[in-house]
């Protein structure tokens, strides 16, 4: 690839990066779309771990394919069965003893840190006002982290690794996501399609990354004409993600922005003139959405009204006790932890070693990998129960626990081999300068230069920005 060349010295940088995982694929395209008890609700039709086996693939059917650091990339030859006998069977164990500690551990740290700054955070113990809003915001900050927590674990709850009870962690996930203003049910549907597509570019409902031809849309261009644009300016990427990461997670609630807008394919005809945005009568609220089948109906009327119990307690807090400090108290952490899932889920599908696919090219196993482990040091692995730190494996299997994911991440590397990513570098500073290094290395996706057949199905990150392995010249007609 021409472009490959200009970008060794970049390459070799972050070979730290990507050379620890590169990415995922099998190259069977009849491999089903859904790993068995693997979603908080798995379906009837969900095959056979046998079904889901990847088979060694000719690189010659594929071409030459290149990610955007300029790493060649290259299909496994793992099975999903591989990856689950890999696992010691003590790892898929639940404990709701265990799970509930860890709330009531996250609540009293949400209590107590209450207590302290609404009791000692006063002008009668600190007189200085500056001094006084310097620690409000502290608050927020440490009550956003432990907000987040209890997200994890209401995540759990969604998935079927709080506890063996799939009633229990419906109650718990229930009332913890309704707490946080969260549709518990609404979000665990989407959620388990979002596994059950991970990586394709036509049904995942995260991140779903834009097409060459989407972006030149997007900004008025044709296809072509990406390759010759110049820089995009840093002040317009800091823009676009502070907007991200302020209202990026009530926006996905509200209008699906980010998931994939192909709802005329929602096989009951719900999707018929709809499309994310704003009024497309795509969200997570409605029970006619197209997200959703009939049948779930009841379960998005149940997250309704725990959002509607949930807001009225708030509102009547600050009915009760003053919205200025209901402001501080309550939504300014509330920002912080919608700030932290946008980050970590952002995080955990865009980096420049990450694949995307086709429908005709995607399966299970590729789009499973198409992940990526981080690190964020003690807030990532004990406040934040490691959600960070094991996502690759939770894509694999998401009913084991977050206390036992270590050592089943540790487990599976072996089978995965160079298919497991993860960028550790620098810790918690690594994660936060990733989210700028995402924001102006991957913006849109497209085909390798070197791709053949299947290969074009096999998309990766470019950008205008002149990082990386450069855009493909296209042609004016293409």
């Amino acid at each position: 690839m021409a472009s490959a060349k200009s970008t060794g010295r970049q390459a070799a940088q972050n070979a730290a990066v990507k050379r620890t995982a590169n990415s995922d694929s099998d190259s069977s395209p009849s491999t089903a779309d859904a790993s068995p008890m693997d979603s908080p609700r798995p379906s009837a039709s969900s095959t056979s771990l046998s079904s889901l086996a990847s088979e060694a693939a000719n690189p010659a059917e594929y071409g030459k394919l290149v990610d955007t650091y300029g790493n060649e990339f290259q299909v496994p030859d793992f099975t999903i069965k591989d990856i689950r006998d890999a696992i010691p069977k003590h790892c898929f164990e639940r404990s709701a003893v265990r799970s509930m500690g860890y709330v009531f551990r996250d609540m009293i740290l949400l209590a107590t840190t209450f207590y302290i700054f609404h009791n000692y955070n006063t002008p009668e113990v600190i007189p200085s006002k500056p001094a006084r809003v310097v620690l409000w915001g502290l608050y927020a900050f440490m009550q956003g982290l432990f907000g987040t927590g209890l997200w994890v674990l209401a995540h759990e709850c969604g998935h079927g690794a709080f506890s063996p009870s799939q009633k229990f962690n419906n109650l718990i996930g229930w009332i913890l996501h309704s707490a946080l203003l969260v549709p518990y049910f609404s979000w665990q549907m989407s959620h388990s399609k979002h596994h059950k597509a991970t990586g394709n570019i036509e049904r995942d409902m995260v991140f779903v990354p834009r097409t060459r031809e989407q972006q030149a849309t997007r900004i008025g261009r044709l296809a072509h004409e990406l390759s010759e644009l110049t820089e995009e300016t840093p002040i317009y990427t800091l823009i676009h993600l502070l907007g991200q990461q302020l209202i990026g997670w009530p926006n996905y609630l509200l209008t699906n922005v980010t998931g994939h807008n192909y709802h005329e394919r929602q096989r009951e005809g719900r999707g018929k003139g709809k499309k994310n945005g704003f009024g497309g009568g795509v969200n997570h609220f409605d029970p006619s959405s197209p997200l959703y089948e009939a049948k779930d109906a009841y379960l998005i009327v149940l997250s309704d009204i725990g959002i509607a119990i949930a807001g009225s307690v708030l509102f009547y807090l600050g009915q009760r006790f003053g919205w200025s400090n209901m402001a501080v108290w309550y939504f300014l952490p509330y920002l912080w932890v919608n700030h932290w899932l946008v980050a970590i889920t952002f995080l955990q599908h865009t980096d420049p070693s990450l694949p995307h696919y086709t429908a005709d090219t995607w399966n299970f196993v590729r789009g499973a990998a198409a992940t990526i482990d981080r690190e964020f040091g003690f807030i990532g692995r004990h406040l934040l129960h490691g959600i960070i730190e094991t996502h690759v494996l939770h894509h694999y299997v998401s009913t084991i626990p977050f206390y036992n994911a270590d050592e089943a991440t540790e487990a599976i590397k072996p089978i995965m081999g160079q298919h497991y990513r993860a960028d550790t570098k620098d810790g918690p500073i690594g994660f936060i300068k990733a989210m700028w290094k995402s924001a102006r290395w991957c913006q849109w996706i497209e085909p390798s230069e070197g791709a053949v057949g299947a290969g074009k199905g096999v998309l990766f990150f470019r950008n205008r920005n002149g990082l990386g392995v450069k855009p493909l010249k296209m042609a004016a007609s293409q």
